[in-house]
C-alpha cells in the first residue's frame, strides 16, 4: 500500500472517534496506534530507539 493511503486512513480513523466518541476517546486511540506501531517495529528487528527519540526531538542525521 501507498504510504499516503496509509496516512489518509490513519487520519480518517482518529478524525472520526474524535467527532463520534469525542477527545479523550480520541487521545485513547491514537496512544493505542502509537503502541501499536512500535511494537510491530519491535516485533520485526526495526526499532531503534535512539533514532526514534532523536527523531521526535527534531535531531535528524543523514548519516
Amino acid at each position: 500500500m501507498n504510504r499516503g493511503i496509509i496516512g489518509a486512513a490513519v487520519g480518517a480513523v482518529l478524525a472520526l472517534t474524535w467527532i463520534v466518541l469525542g477527545f479523550w476517546a480520541f487521545v485513547f486511540v491514537a496512544v493505542a496506534m502509537f503502541i501499536g506501531v512500535v511494537a510491530g517495529r519491535a516485533m520485526d528487528g526495526h526499532f531503534d530507539p535512539r533514532a526514534f527519540a532523536d527523531a521526535f526531538r527534531g535531531r535528524r542525521s543523514s548519516s
